[in-house]
């Protein structure tokens, strides 16, 4: 597996994440050398959900409010349904995200984390995939949708399903590697 030593990556997630979407790429980054921040929009931790239950609690590293695209080289979005449906409700949410496309960083998003993509403009004109039941909704913003384990488009990363991760966290390091992608500007 290619080193991103020295590179750092936000997890941007809320109660009801996907609990092996957050879990797999926060472990895999990490081996990986990367310094890898849990965002989320209060402090202290944040539950998962596991197939049809609540999972395990991850640890807050930094806050909405303090979270930057600056400090960062990519940003992760686990999906679940509660997860991104519930970020794309908060503005701050919206507008890191947006400024980290903006600014030629890595953007990925897995099973409904596209919907932030929607909300923040990042995924129109974009080649993109998603959960099947996020596909009409990435369509109809003007996404480009494949049924694909993991698409790419100018740093924009998405994947379908936990059964893509590997592919998912192995192109999300590729990416990073690949350093920044500055020819695009979000809607």
């Amino acid at each position: 597996m290619p080193d991103i030593n020295g590179k750092r990556i936000a997890i941007l997630a809320t109660h009801g994440f996907e609990q092996s979407e957050l879990e797999v790429p926060l472990n895999e980054l990490k081996k990986a050398g990367a310094t890898v921040d849990v965002v989320a929009p209060q402090e202290g931790e944040i539950k998962g959900w596991k197939k049809k239950d609540w999972g395990n609690a991850v640890p807050v590293d930094k806050t909405l409010s303090q979270a930057k695209a600056d400090d960062y080289d990519a940003i992760v979005i686990p999906g679940g349904q509660m997860n991104p449906d519930t970020l794309r409700g908060e503005p701050k949410a919206i507008a890191l995200v947006k400024d980290f496309y903006d600014k030629g960083k890595v953007v990925a998003a897995i099973c409904h984390g596209p919907w932030l993509l929607i909300d923040s403009g990042v995924a129109k004109g974009r080649k993109v995939t998603s959960y099947k039941t996020v596909k009409t909704d990435l369509v109809n913003a003007g996404a480009e949708w494949e049924d694909a384990k993991v698409v790419t488009d100018e740093g924009v990363v998405t994947s379908r399903t936990p059964d893509d991760l590997t592919a998912f966290v192995a192109k999300i390091i590729e990416e990073v590697n690949e350093g920044r992608h500055t020819d695009r500007k979000a809607a």
